[in-house]
């Protein structure tokens, strides 16, 4: 199902095998599906584990694009890529191949049982808001109530900048 263009953001992680190449082709991918261009991507962090914390540090990062899907098809083609990526899901905030989490779109407020937006849990979390800001509009309202949030919370020191993304040059050359 599709609909006027509207602007989303994407967060992803990854903290199983190579991280960072799980990220990149999952970014790959979502640019690939139908009714999505990636038109911006943060750059890449790595983050402590949130929740269950004896596991692997994440690699995370945001990326905004520009879409035709609702809602929903943007999750369900989310949700393809992380089958797509070997994703199996086990333990809630458990070690993970990659995940893809629809942060932000449009101005939307949605609760439905398979998806709420924004995400109900962007606001706590260092490792969502760091990289959502560098992608976000400066005017837009979501990045004024994330700045907000960050100054708030405790816990930088736990996100350290990993990698500096190019997009989409440095993605086309990096191809696996």
């Amino acid at each position: 199902m599709t609909g006027p263009a509207a602007i989303a953001y994407i967060g992803l992680g990854a903290n199983l095998g190579d991280r960072e190449a799980q990220l990149r082709q999952a970014v790959r991918y979502l640019h690939a599906e139908a009714g999505v261009q990636v038109e911006r991507c943060s750059n890449l962090y790595e983050t402590e584990p949130v929740g269950l914390t004896e596991q692997p540090p994440f690699l995370n990062m945001v990326a905004r694009i520009r879409t035709t899907l609702r809602p929903l098809p943007l999750l369900d083609a989310c949700l393809r890529i992380e089958r797509a990526l070997g994703r199996v899901r086990g333990v809630r905030w458990g070690p993970r191949t990659n995940d893809l989490d629809v942060l932000l779109y449009g101005d939307a407020v949605l609760e439905l049982p398979e998806l709420t937006v924004p995400h109900p849990r962007m606001f706590e979390r260092l490792f969502v808001l760091i990289p959502l800001l560098e992608v976000l509009d400066e005017g837009a309202p979501a990045a004024v109530s994330s700045r907000e949030a960050l100054e708030t919370l405790d816990g930088k020191e736990g996100v350290r900048l990993w990698k500096k993304i190019n997009w989409p040059e440095e993605f086309e050359h990096s191809a696996n």
